[in-house]
């Protein structure tokens, strides 16, 4: 697979978003089978994972080490520290985040050991914590590297400011947002911001969540801890406006001789050279679909096609619940 430079940091143009296969997105998934999907993946060519100790919380980051320790020195992983999670209970403190050096520190060791690895190779700040200026936070990302612990910084839905005063004490490899047909803020300030700076994009929810797949219907039912029941963007009645899009994107496909996900993980991939997104799934011929989007070439034609329809196209319901967009920093 073509590989794409993250400010300094060589990766795979697509990876694997592993968070869904432990948390979030309804049961997780048989480990040994979820291991083996990982490998598959490494198979096809991606050598960029991305996990976090909140993804379990700790038991994604365990299995990514367990799948990957044959191969580790063959694969980018990037982990992420920031929250406020006790680290034997695993629950969530009152405060929310936490990105005290300290606690960094300590995030960074604990993440070490779960993916039995020398070095975490791009370690973002997960979100924002206002109560730890961002140069603090940058400051101790930049020891753990020249300790050898860390290779690359990174930063996780974070604002302008935010970016520009962190890259300033210790340059960004890459920034993490959500960025997909469905969701294309970043467009407008913060994509040229990193190109200004020279850093990369890694959007996750690269496909919205399964929306763009069109598996995703009116009548469609999540499990009970399933994240997206409490997506206000996929609410039944938002669904419903918002299907419009999905029906772009099919009528697209369809005349490519490609799927949905494929033309929609290909859009992304031809909006900038420095960008690997991220989609995450637990099913192999899933997995294998989403990889066939690195070899889909659209057409200006095609791109302009897309522009065009978007133009009349507003999603109906907000990306995330309100409680985590307060957390985003954007």
């Amino acid at each position: 697979m073509e590989q794409r430079n993250l400010g300094g940091l060589m990766v795979s143009a697509l990876g694997l978003g592993c968070m869904g296969m432990t948390s979030a997105y309804g049961p997780a998934g048989e480990p040994a089978a979820m291991a083996r999907l990982i490998r598959q993946a490494h198979d096809l060519g991606v050598t960029h994972f991305d996990t976090a100790e909140a993804y379990g919380p700790f038991a994604n980051e365990s299995l990514l080490g367990e799948a990957l320790a044959p191969i580790r020195d063959q694969v980018v992983v990037a982990t992420k520290f920031g929250f406020d999670i006790d680290p034997v209970t695993g629950a969530r403190g009152p405060a929310g985040t936490n990105s005290r050096p300290d606690q960094i520190r300590r995030v960074a060791e604990a993440s070490l050991r779960r993916l039995k690895r020398d070095r975490i190779d791009l370690f973002y700040q997960h979100r924002v914590d206002p109560a730890v200026p961002i140069e603090e936070v940058a400051g101790t990302v930049r020891d753990l590297i020249h300790e050898g612990k860390v290779g690359h910084f990174g930063l996780s839905e974070a604002g302008l400011a935010t970016i520009r005063r962190a890259h300033a004490v210790q340059p960004i490899a890459a920034v993490q947002s959500e960025y997909s047909l469905f969701w294309r803020e970043p467009e407008a300030a913060l994509l040229p911001l990193l190109d200004a700076l020279g850093i990369g994009f890694v959007p996750f929810s690269p496909l919205g969540a399964g929306f763009l797949t069109g598996a995703i219907t009116e009548a469609t039912t999540f499990a009970a801890d399933d994240f997206r029941n409490l997506v206000p963007r996929l609410a039944p009645e938002a669904r419903r406006a918002n299907m419009a899009l999905v029906a772009l994107v099919q009528d697209l496909a369809q005349g490519l001789g490609a799927t949905p996900a494929q033309v929609a993980l290909a859009w992304l991939l031809q909006r900038r050279p420095a960008i690997s997104p991220i989609p995450g799934t637990t099913k192999p011929h899933r997995l294998i679909e989403n990889l066939g989007a690195a070899a889909l070439s659209l057409s200006p034609e095609d791109l302009t096609r897309i522009e065009t329809a978007l133009a009349d196209f507003t999603p109906e319901g907000a990306r995330l619940p309100q409680a985590v967009l307060a957390m985003t920093g954007l």
